[in-house]
């Protein structure tokens, strides 16, 4: 069975990236020989990176980062869901990113964004930059919404057909690569 975290990548009050999570987890529970799992970063508290040593080193000081990177440790692959600030990622996806390295060595990444001008576009080229330092093997296929299209009034999620096939395409995607790579993770 391969493991995919569904990584929800906004912890602002009022945001929509649960819900578009949870639409990712629900196609991923549909599909035979996958086992996905809602990951919220909000849950997990991580303050502004505050261990003492380097991530490569994976000797962490903070009961957060160890809770963090035992959960993220879990996966043989993701789905990161994440809006677009300011044409990049949000602040507190990249602080949960950097607060581990070996956890996300190789394993796949599938890119599912959402944004007003170009539906997040720019958030997940910033975001296969920093997965590619970490050994995560980024996939083709990525699921870009709307916030004028895919959204109702800016807030309810309402995808259409294409938007449900591209993300099968992704997840049949970042379940090959996820199994592609399982010897190198098994070293």
């Amino acid at each position: 069975m391969t493991s995919i975290g569904i990584i929800v990548g906004s912890t602002r009050p009022g945001r929509v990236g649960r819900q578009v999570a949870e639409w990712v987890a629900e196609h991923g529970r549909k599909r035979d020989g996958i086992d996905v799992e809602l990951v919220d970063i909000e849950d997990y508290g991580l303050p502004v990176f505050d261990e003492p040593r380097s991530p490569l080193l994976g000797d962490y000081a903070h009961a957060h980062t160890r809770a963090w990177s035992s959960k993220i440790a879990e996966f043989d692959g993701y789905v990161f869901v994440t809006p677009e600030y300011n044409r990049s990622i949000p602040s507190a996806l990249k602080n949960a990113i950097d607060y581990l390295y070996g956890e996300w060595n190789n394993k796949a990444a599938g890119f599912v964004s959402y944004g007003s001008s170009v539906s997040g576009a720019r958030a997940v080229e910033h975001l296969r930059l920093i997965a590619a330092s970490l050994q995560l093997a980024g996939v083709r296929t990525q699921v870009s919404l709307s916030l004028g299209t895919d959204f109702e009034a800016f807030t309810t999620l309402t995808p259409g057909e294409r938007q449900d096939a591209a993300l099968q395409q992704l997840f049949t995607e970042v379940v090959a690569w996820a199994e592609a790579l399982a010897p190198l993770r098994r070293r």
